[in-house]
């Protein structure tokens, strides 16, 4: 065969042409593949959980200026009031985040067993009569002082995570949740007793995210189906006791679905909750243009509020809303997938049960898929009690990712230690090796233990 005009064979050009035409004729494909060694990078998750609950907060603190205007102004209290107390609340949740990053795991679980104790005390002395209050029918308010509450059972979601991912975690360490009755107590009973004092005060949408917990840790610890259903239960039959006995929770249950307010405007949130999704659009009316927050939707700024988000942001803003919590549930999944420490595994998924719980019950509620239960989407609505804890939480989700191995050698490499050069941490990364995340995965993933999930 004569040669080209270049000088090279013509079977050499042959050879070329297939790849750069596979290149060009599989575009989506070449694309799926960088997506996909980007999702599988070591910081991904790391990255999500930061940005995702940063992106939740400052989009909840625009939503909550917007939807409390009205309300503050109908209170005779300037128009900013609402806004000015959940930026303080944020402000102070965010140094409460970035100290929960900071902390080592073995100050974690030293925390769980005092913060237990401190939940069940301010819980109870909730219902001690002078000192609790009771907002909206619910006694689980304690006062610090002018217009500043505290709410102690928001705290107890944050100490049935840490003491029960330590308490699960100790007796995995010593072969014991092979029997039904170490799985079982004393983390069940505990439970209840906390389920107990919430409920004393009537709050039964805190009391469901408390099972939710519950039962993201038996399932983590690997409960057998027979143990899981019988404890399922019994939860279920006590709520359709509370449920059944309690005209207010009934009509609430009425509610579901309602496109009408109902006799006596029974179902007047829901509806009109269902009334700002729908007035939304495509894009919105336009971030401060709602009308459903001039007094004809309650609780605008707290339990509603994703439906003042899809008035003013429309489908776009609600999508976004859903994605970011999407992304923070899958961050903590895989947190506590790959992790080797059983704590780190009950603790990432008992932040994650309780995150992904939380706002599945507030805008099931909001679309009218769900009874309304009174709980704040977490990092969004207004409510400082609600965003302290739930920062703290995410807090550990980001100590969690820093954590992994893999992540660890990634942050070392981009964020040199202070005192040195970045140039000294790059060749000292060349000596080492290529950076390999993958391998690095694989050995962590080898390292876990045959029964983790």
């Amino acid at each position: 065969m004569p040669p080209s005009r270049t000088g090279r064979p013509a079977v050499q050009r042959a050879g070329r042409r297939p790849a750069a035409r596979v290149s060009r004729d599989n575009p989506v494909r070449h694309l799926l593949t960088r997506a996909r060694k980007a999702w599988d990078r070591p910081l991904t998750a790391y990255y999500l959980i930061l940005g995702g609950s940063l992106l939740i907060t400052v989009l909840g603190l625009v939503m909550v200026y917007s939807a409390s205007q009205i309300t503050a102004l109908q209170l005779s209290l300037p128009g900013s009031y609402f806004f000015r107390k959940q930026f303080l609340a944020a402000v102070i949740g965010g140094v409460l985040m970035l100290v929960a990053s900071r902390m080592p795991v073995k100050l974690h679980r030293a925390l769980a067993y005092p913060m237990l104790a401190g939940a069940v005390f301010l819980m109870a002395l909730v219902q001690v009569p002078g000192i609790g209050v009771a907002v909206n029918g619910n006694q689980n308010w304690i006062p610090l002082g002018g217009s500043f509450q505290i709410q102690p059972s928001e705290f107890g979601k944050l100490a049935l995570v840490l003491w029960g991912a330590d308490l699960m975690a100790r007796k995995q360490d010593k072969r014991l949740l092979t029997q039904w009755k170490h799985m079982l107590v004393p983390l069940v009973p505990v439970a209840f007793m906390l389920l107990g004092l919430i409920m004393l005060g009537g709050d039964m949408g805190t009391a469901i995210i408390l099972t939710a917990i519950l039962f993201g840790l038996l399932w983590l610890a690997g409960a057998p189906t027979r143990l899981f259903v019988g404890v399922l239960s019994v939860a279920l039959a006590i709520g359709f006791t509370l449920i059944k006995t309690s005209p207010n929770r009934m009509s609430r249950l009425a509610c579901i679905g309602a496109t009408e307010p109902g006799p006596h405007d029974t179902c007047w949130q829901a509806v009109h909750g269902i009334y700002a999704l729908a007035s939304g659009g495509l894009f919105g009316s336009g971030l401060g243009a709602s009308v459903e927050k001039w007094g004809q939707l309650p609780e605008a700024h707290t339990d509603f509020i994703f439906a003042i988000t899809g008035e003013e942001l429309g489908l776009a803003g609600t999508l976004s809303v859903l994605a970011l919590f999407a992304a923070l549930g899958y961050a903590g999944i895989r947190v506590a997938g790959r992790t080797e420490d059983p704590f780190v595994r009950y603790a990432a998924g008992g932040v994650t049960t309780w995150i992904t719980a939380q706002a599945v019950i507030n805008i099931g509620a909001v679309l009218g898929l769900l009874p309304i239960a009174g709980v704040p989407l977490p990092l969004f609505s207004y409510g400082g009690s609600a965003l302290l804890p739930a920062m703290f939480a995410i807090g550990l989700l980001i100590a969690f990712a820093r954590d992994d191995p893999a992540a660890r050698a990634a942050l070392a490499m981009r964020q040199p230690r202070f005192g040195k050069k970045r140039g000294a941490v790059r060749e000292s990364a060349r000596a080492a090796g290529p950076r390999r995340w993958n391998t690095m995965r694989r050995r962590a993933s080898a390292a876990r233990s045959s029964g983790e999930r």
